[in-house]
């Protein structure tokens, strides 16, 4: 009786690559780790910079690890969602992207190892998440609570953010203006940072950089005929072209004399006129439009006295909207005087060789600008990244009142309340608990280890420190010794550690979850592939694929 012969199922396209089990998770925590790897050198004080040249060969250099990630254009499936979690770090805390990356990439790191010992990934993950949330409520009672008044704490946040950066030699002063940012566009406890644009000029020095109680726009006036100053300046902000508006429908006017012509135009002309008539009867002596200005209008306006802008973005407008107290209107028959914003002064100038209205001097703005100056556009652009995380800083700790130590201490005082935490349970979860509060140790590890220092030798004194209840010791990354983070002030806001932690957390359980990776054969060029241990086309050592 012949053997009858099974016929194999394809149920995945031609093409379609699949890794399973052990072999996915394997390549999946590979690729994370790498990603952490790479932004890990630039965490703390002493950390270094990257070079990143983009394919038309425009230079980035940074240590900001959210710019790093995003500019590196990552296309493995599983970094990119290591990726993710410094674009979600930046999005709601401001700082703190490479804190949040490095934890990630340890937490896969430690639970790889578990692997090893046959721990399954969903005990792994069911530890990871029990850590997460005790964590949480170990930082939450660690903190100290700060308040707006707390000027002295919030400088010393937004300096302890710039350290380490491009801004370093000039924090001092930056930090003042960052917190002084901050405090004017804050409505009760609610902080938004878009109303603090932050614009940068290559020229001049750090030094140079202020702080302008109002908005400025990269647009020039419309004529040299209008004043280029304007004090006790009355803007209006409309939504709507000076135009004469063409027909919704193809229409054809026939015109058959000269004197109708001239009528027609003459029509045209008043129309335009009766336009900037509402604008000047208003009150109003400055116009910014969102949309295009007519010649003709622009010659009525330059002969009305008034400073005039097209084509203004509408996150601008709404800018000048906030720090002018003015009201937005896209109907010209209904701009009262009630509409009009107010400034002290508003101004052409020209900055290198572009022009710039500054409209400052505003009464108590909710918007302002920070204008940030530099020798060089690479520095300048460093520093503006910088002043970023430092604003963002201070609006996080304000937002929630509550701040931690800095330089590593957090970090160990959590790993050694987890470590206990991890004792009081029973089953293989403890394993993952453990493995979590190992893998906080990873941020006063790499700071040591950055600054050129023993990592061994730090890390027992640090331990040392935290055992005799000294919760804010942390690491002098300058001396090599302990110190009290609080008292040196080296301070950060509590959420830049409870979102790093909720984010890291996540994308680990998340990652080691995946057992199947599954790539279609229309993704083959774009998904970066693992090559087979025998090397190409899956042949053993040696034979290379040929046919010998």
């Amino acid at each position: 009786m012949t053997q009858q012969q099974v016929q194999p199922i394809f149920i995945l396209p031609e093409g379609s690559q699949r890794t399973l089990g052990k072999e996915a998770q394997r390549n999946n925590i590979l690729a994370a780790k790498a990603v952490a790897e790479t932004v890990r050198t630039t965490l703390g004080p002493k950390g270094m910079d990257k070079m990143i040249v983009d394919t038309l060969g425009d230079v980035t250099v940074t240590n900001d690890g959210v710019t790093i990630l995003e500019d590196m254009n990552i296309e493995h499936p599983s970094a990119k969602m290591i990726v993710e979690v410094a674009k979600t770090q930046e999005n709601e805390v401001g700082d703190g992207t490479t804190t949040a990356v490095v934890l990630a990439g340890e937490l896969l790191k430690n639970a790889e190892e578990l692997l090893d010992q046959d721990v399954h990934p969903a005990v792994i993950s069911r530890g990871y998440r029990l850590a997460e949330v005790k964590a949480q409520e170990i930082l939450n009672q660690m903190a100290e609570k700060i308040t707006a008044n707390n000027e002295d704490i919030l400088k010393k946040i937004a300096q302890t953010a710039m350290t380490g950066k491009g801004a370093e030699y000039s924090k001092e002063s930056l930090a003042a203006l960052a917190v002084k940012a901050v405090k004017m566009v804050a409505e009760d406890k609610h902080i938004d940072r878009d109303n603090i644009k932050i614009e940068k000029r290559t020229g001049g020095s750090v030094q140079d950089s202020e702080l302008i109680k109002g908005i400025v726009i990269d647009k020039e006036r419309l004529s040299p005929g209008m004043p280029r100053v304007i004090a006790d300046a009355k803007i209006a902000l409309i939504d709507r072209e000076i135009e004469i508006k063409k027909t919704e429908i193809d229409a054809n006017i026939q015109i058959k004399t000269p004197d109708q012509l001239q009528g027609f135009l003459d029509q045209e002309e008043k129309m335009l006129q009766d336009m900037v008539n509402y604008i000047t009867s208003a009150g109003a002596n400055v116009l910014l439009c969102q949309k295009g200005i007519d010649d003709v209008a622009t010659h009525y306006l330059a002969k009305n006295g008034v400073y005039a802008v097209r084509r203004v973005s509408e996150s601008d407008m709404k800018k000048i909207a906030k720090a002018t107290r003015a009201n937005i209107i896209n109907n010209l028959k209904d701009l009262s005087g009630n509409d009009l914003g107010f400034a002290g002064t508003v101004e052409g100038k020209k900055v290198g060789d572009e022009e710039f209205t500054y409209i400052q001097d505003c009464k108590n703005p909710k918007a302002v600008t920070l204008l940030i100056r530099g020798g060089t556009e690479h520095v300048t652009s460093e520093i503006e990244r910088a002043v970023t995380d430092a604003v963002g800083d201070v609006a996080a700790a304000l937002k929630t009142g509550l701040v931690v130590g800095g330089a590593g201490s957090p970090e160990i005082e959590l790993s050694m309340s987890m470590k206990k935490y991890a004792n009081s349970l029973s089953g293989r979860e403890q394993l993952a608990v453990m493995a979590f509060a190992n893998a906080m140790e990873v941020i006063p590890r790499t700071l040591v280890e950055n600054a050129g220092l023993d990592p061994i030798d730090s890390m027992a004194d640090i331990k040392a420190a935290h055992s005799k209840k000294q919760k804010w010791a942390g690491i002098d990354v300058f001396t090599g010794k302990v110190m009290d983070a609080w008292k040196r002030g080296v301070i950060e806001p509590l959420n830049i550690k409870t979102q790093a932690i909720s984010s890291a957390a996540e994308v680990s359980v998340m990652v080691l979850r995946i057992d199947d990776v599954i790539q279609s054969a229309s993704s083959n060029d774009q998904m970066p592939q693992q090559m087979p241990p025998g090397g190409m086309g899956g042949m053993p050592p040696g034979m290379g694929g040929m046919g010998m």
